[in-house]
């Protein structure tokens, strides 16, 4: 099945962290919000597993025309944290596992928590 890029409602990107990169991870926060005002929308700072991510993590929601400028910016300055990215088409398994991109490193997901 082919997707199209007209399918992608919005983007997402989650910042991942733990305890020990906490602030690290507050800091980027303040950076990102400051940068992109009005071009996203920022989620809540989540202390502990949410959903399917395995790690703390806060959420970036964007629309696809600010796709190329958020995810280099994410790219050039994430630093030691881990950013999940994906889109979103209507079929959240399938965004989540099959569409990811990552910038750093990758995790596993718990893919459950989609019911997949």
């Amino acid at each position: 099945m082919e997707i199209s890029v007209t399918d992608v409602a919005s983007w997402h990107a989650h910042v991942y962290f733990d305890a020990a990169s906490r602030d690290t991870a507050f800091a980027l926060r303040e950076r990102i919000v400051a940068t992109f005002d009005g071009k996203m929308d920022m989620g809540r700072f989540h202390e502990r597993p949410v959903g399917p991510h395995p790690q703390w993590s806060y959420q970036i929601a964007f629309d696809p025309q600010h796709l190329a400028e958020i995810a280099t910016w994410l790219t050039l300055n994430h630093g030691a944290l881990d950013v999940f990215m994906h889109p979103n088409t209507g079929h959240s398994l399938r965004d989540h596992r099959d569409c990811a991109v990552w910038i750093g490193r990758s995790h596993v997901l718990n893919l459950a928590a989609l019911g997949g």
